[in-house]
C-alpha cells in the first residue's frame, strides 16, 4: 500500500513542496496536476495509528484525513490542506476580543471533543496549530498525538510545546484528554493576553476559566471539554 500511495502520487501531483521536517519525518505541500487542488503529505516514522482512527471522520473543526499508508516503519499520510491564517502569525499583530475568543474556543473543544471520544490526546494544542478557515478554526497536525492506554502509567515519548505542554506530559504520569485542556487554558489566555498565564493572567471571568483549566493536578481541571465548552460560552 506505501509504495502504491508513493507512485499514485508522483503521477498525479506535481513534486512535493517541503515545508517541514524534523527527526520524526516531514511535511509537504502538494499540488495536483490536472485541477489544481492542494493537499498536505506527511511521511513520519511509527505506524500512524491516530492518523488511521480519523480517516473518515467529519468535523468542520479537524482536516480530513484521506489516505494512509505504512511500510515497516515508514508512514504516508494525505490529508485535506487547510486554506487560512494561522493563529500564530496573527497574534503577533493583534490580540483577540473576548467574542473572538468565545467563539475560537467553543469550536477547539469541538474538535478536541470528536478527537477525545476516539480516544486521541492531542498533546500539541497551540497557536501555530490552529488554522482560522473563514469563520471556522480548524486544529491542525496530530504528529505529536497519541491513544490513551488504560493500563500505561506514562507516555512512551515526551512530546508537546513548553509552555502548553501539560505538567503530565513531561513523564510524570500518562497523559490523557485532561492534558489538552491544559493547553487550551493557555491559548485562551494567550489569545486574550498575549502572555503565558504565569506571566498575564486574563482579567474577570476568563481569569478563572483559564486558572481552572491549568492546575496541576490534572483532577483539579474541566474533566471534559463540554465542561470547558460550557464554562466558555
Amino acid at each position: 500500500m506505501y509504495t502504491w500511495l508513493a507512485g499514485q502520487l508522483d503521477q498525479a501531483f506535481d513534486p512535493p513542496q517541503l515545508l517541514k521536517e524534523t527527526s520524526r519525518g516531514s511535511v509537504s505541500l502538494l499540488r495536483h496536476k490536472t485541477t489544481g487542488k492542494r493537499f498536505i503529505l506527511r511521511r513520519t516514522s511509527g505506524q500512524a495509528v491516530v492518523y488511521r482512527k480519523l480517516l473518515g471522520v467529519t468535523c468542520p473543526h479537524l482536516p480530513a484525513i484521506l489516505e494512509v499508508a505504512t511500510e515497516g516503519d515508514r508512514s504516508l499520510i494525505l490529508e485535506e490542506y487547510v486554506q487560512g491564517d494561522n493563529m500564530g502569525e496573527l497574534l503577533q499583530g493583534a490580540l483577540f476580543t473576548s467574542e473572538e475568543t468565545r467563539r475560537i474556543g467553543v469550536q477547539l473543544c469541538r474538535a478536541l471533543w470528536v478527537l477525545h471520544s476516539l480516544g486521541v490526546v492531542h498533546r500539541d494544542v497551540k497557536p501555530e496549530n490552529v488554522i482560522l478557515r473563514g469563520q471556522d478554526a480548524v486544529l491542525i497536525d496530530f504528529d505529536a498525538a497519541r491513544l490513551y492506554r488504560p493500563d500505561s502509567t506514562a507516555d512512551t515519548q515526551v512530546l508537546g510545546t513548553m509552555g502548553f505542554a501539560a505538567p503530565e506530559q513531561y513523564g510524570l504520569s500518562q497523559s490523557d484528554h485532561r492534558a489538552d485542556i491544559y493547553a487550551m487554558g493557555v491559548l485562551l489566555n494567550v489569545m486574550l493576553t498575549g502572555e503565558h498565564p504565569s506571566r498575564r493572567m486574563a482579567p474577570g471571568r476568563w481569569g478563572r476559566i483559564v486558572s481552572r483549566c491549568t492546575q496541576v493536578t490534572p483532577e483539579k481541571r474541566y474533566q471534559t471539554m463540554l465542561q470547558l465548552s460550557k464554562a466558555i460560552t
